[in-house]
């Protein structure tokens, strides 16, 4: 790829001194070695999995390796995965009915994480805390809000979440609210921000909180990113390039705004994020779903899914492409806008398909073996896997103190 090998040599000249300074990637055996050494290394966050709330639909013990799901402490430790935000994910049916419940009882289940096994997991609020937790081999537990229903029309309340360790939020999930307008919801209420949204933004960048687009309309990113002081995440998205027809993902436009801005977007690893085929293939699996539904008493529920699944993908080969797919999409984001604005936030534990060899937490390596094969240095492989997002959580954090200094002056 041209484009790699132009900017992998203008890294050797700018960054790094001399040719000499650098290690090739690609001597006989070296990538492979290199792909383990840089994970169990590195620093890797990962912005977004949905542990809380598999655990609470269907309790395990991810002190141990799991049978179910995609996360647990020794599938962590093998992929070098040092720190998944922990996704406190309230689904949009709680809108007005108990939202900050919800994320209260999730957090206290991660709470319970570093309780129950305080030689594994710790609760970090910083991002010295997840080097420091690091060093002591734990895996340390950040937590971001997936939906900012528990706002419940009250800044009190983001107060209250930043107190209990929150330090994202995503402002809405796969319906409106009211923050603001959701990609996936076709009756849009605020084309863009309601007033109570823009205040929940503004307050956010004052006390420290990162602000997460993932999920919203394109016209809530921008609204989002014409009152935003501080730089602005995408949690857990992808290119919509790559899935022309999915609102979900960012275009073009809205990467470059992002960059300009200073933020940085994490690519998500379901399939469906990652490739069209994949993506329409899933739509397809969901309205088959609805018609079976429909046809046997009229109600989605997930409990009687399992035939219907089975019986599926039984009749059609699921498209999940492979890590490569996911490293396209790290290419697209690097040549619109440069290294330091892309990252990963996989999802897991909230999807279903994933790419071959990224099944689970234990893949991260395959993938930097991906991006050692596309010439990308160890310094920029480091950049995706934590440094990007670790640069913005503390220019949030500068940007909070300014605020609050000029509130004094």
């Amino acid at each position: 790829m041209k484009y790699r090998i132009l900017m992998a040599a203008a890294l050797l000249l700018t960054a790094c001194g001399s040719p000499a300074d650098v290690t090739p990637p690609g001597g006989p055996g070296a990538q492979d070695v290199s792909a383990e050494q840089i994970a169990r290394d590195v620093l890797i966050i990962d912005t977004h999995v949905d542990v809380p709330y598999r655990l609470r639909e269907s309790p395990d013990d991810i002190s141990e390796r799991t049978e179910g799901g995609h996360f647990d402490f020794p599938r962590a430790v093998e992929g070098g995965l040092n720190a998944p935000f922990m996704s406190i994910y309230v689904p949009s049916k709680y809108e007005d009915n108990g939202a900050r419940a919800v994320a209260d009882e999730l957090i206290d289940l991660v709470e319970q994480f570093q309780n129950d096994w305080p030689d594994k997991f710790a609760v970090a609020t910083s991002p010295d805390q997840l080097l420091e937790h690091k060093d002591k081999g734990l895996i340390s537990l950040p937590m971001g809000m997936e939906n900012a229903s528990p706002m419940e029309g009250d800044l009190k309340n983001l107060h209250h979440f930043f107190d209990r360790g929150i330090r994202y939020i995503t402002l809405t999930h796969d319906r409106c609210n009211h923050i603001g307008d959701s990609s996936y919801d076709k009756e849009r209420i605020w084309h863009g921000l309601s007033p109570f949204g823009e205040e929940l933004v503004q307050e956010m960048n004052r006390i420290g909180m990162m602000v997460d687009i993932t999920h919203v309309s394109d016209e809530t990113f921008y609204a989002v990113m014409e009152i935003s002081k501080a730089p602005v995440i995408a949690s857990h998205s992808s290119c919509r390039e790559f899935t022309p027809d999915f609102e979900r993902n960012m275009n073009d436009d809205m990467i470059l705004k992002l960059a300009g801005g200073g933020g940085v977007i994490m690519i998500n690893f379901g399939s469906a994020f990652l490739d069209g085929a994949a993506q329409k293939q899933t739509w397809g699996y969901w309205d088959a779903w609805k018609e079976y539904s429909e046809a046997n008493g009229g109600e989605m529920k997930h409990g009687g899914m399992d035939g219907f699944k089975e019986q599926y993908w039984t009749e059609h080969e699921k498209i999940t492409g492979d890590v490569g797919t996911i490293a396209d999409h790290i290419d697209h984001v690097v040549a619109l806008v440069g290294i330091d604005h892309v990252g990963i936030g996989s999802d897991f534990d909230g999807i279903g398909t994933l790419p071959k060899g990224m099944e689970n937490v234990t893949g991260y390596p395959n993938l930097v073996r991906e991006l050692l094969s596309r010439d990308y240095s160890r310094e920029e492989i480091e950049k995706v896997l934590s440094g990007n997002i670790l640069r913005v959580w503390r220019q949030v954090e500068q940007i909070s103190g300014e605020i609050r200094t000029g509130e004094q002056s």
